[in-house]
């Protein structure tokens, strides 16, 4: 007989981060205990060069319901987690990073949620503690920006740390985009969603993976995933920039047609050069956005598979599955 599927399945992505493996389990673990539910802990290693897979290990040996899903190599946090995602086979899913910032304590809110009804719990970051005043600005613009731009309620000051019910869970599943901005993908799902409010942690060890270029990369994924408006944004600015000219250029001919003095602006090499070097560079930008859009489609339609498995294994009282054992083979997903 099959072993049943757990109630709650807590998926991690982790990228260098031996220094947090143990806390993090022991947390984690405590907490879920309390629920007293059949659940397992996902832990994805995205790729790491330390010693997170042999930490793994150590307490898969001594400890049940640990999943370890290794990737072929290092493809990103958003689908590192859509790897675990994929594969959590729990009535509900918790996403969390493995840092700690995020507190497992807050899982059994999500909990109590998910019983009273609700289909996604979300953390609500209240304070951010240990981070830069320009990364907490930086942050704070993109949120209000991405909510302006997209026509998805995408709640403001969030981050992927929530609580996802199977059909949601299901419905991501069946989103094979290549440029994954997972919260806002939650929120286009719909059903019912809440907020849950805590105060974020500083990071228990390690460095951050999130260096301002790669949150930069990740603001870019997320507004190109759920918003065409820079694409008419280029076409708004081109019929601005062309009526300015169109009149521009009946200022001039009145002026050559009834002898005036033109004025200074009209007379030189400076206003022209000044204008093609306008015109230029807004027809780069344009380009530029154009071409965000087109390498997404190019990406995607190369159909190439999200992620590569090189193993996944279980620490269990139970024999794997033959089903799970097929998957664990497969290098494809």
């Amino acid at each position: 007989m099959s072993e049943p599927n757990p109630v709650v399945s807590v998926v991690v992505p982790l990228f260098n981060e031996a220094g947090n493996v143990f806390p993090l389990l022991d947390r984690i673990t405590s907490i879920v205990d309390a629920l007293g539910v059949s659940y397992e802990i996902v832990l994805v290693n995205d790729g790491s060069r330390d010693t997170t897979v042999a930490e793994i290990r150590t307490v898969m040996a001594r400890q049940n319901n640990i999943v370890l899903i290794d990737l072929s190599r290092n493809f990103g946090h958003q689908l590192a987690a859509t790897a675990g995602i994929e594969i959590a086979r729990g009535d509900a899913v918790v996403l969390m990073d493995g840092d700690l910032q995020d507190p497992p304590e807050l899982i059994a809110e999500f909990f109590a949620k998910w019983r009273d009804g609700y289909d996604v719990v979300y953390a609500v970051r209240r304070t951010r503690k240990g981070e830069s005043a320009f990364k907490l600005l930086t942050a704070r613009i993109f949120y209000r920006i991405i909510k302006r731009l997209t026509n998805v309620a995408i709640p403001v000051d969030t981050g992927d740390f929530r609580l996802m019910s199977r059909r949601v869970v299901t419905a991501l599943n069946e989103s094979p985009e290549r440029h994954r901005f997972l919260r806002g993908m939650v929120s286009w799902v719909g059903f019912n969603q809440i907020g849950v409010e805590y105060d974020r942690d500083e990071r228990n060890a390690g460095v951050t993976k999130y260096p301002f270029s790669k949150m930069f990369r990740f603001a870019i994924d997320g507004i190109t995933s759920f918003s065409d408006v820079p694409l008419r944004f280029v076409s708004y600015f081109g019929f601005i920039s062309s009526l300015v000219a169109f009149l521009y250029a009946i200022l001039v001919i009145v002026f050559k047609l009834f002898s005036l003095n033109p004025p200074a602006y009209t007379k030189g090499w400076a206003s022209t050069i000044v204008a093609i070097m306008f015109l230029g560079g807004v027809q780069l930008i344009g380009l530029g956005i154009l071409g965000e859009y087109v390498g997404r489609i190019y990406e995607q339609v190369k159909g190439r598979p999200l992620y590569l498995v090189r193993e996944i294994s279980r620490s269990s009282p139970q024999p794997m599955h033959a089903a799970d054992s097929a998957t664990a083979q497969e290098t494809q997903l």
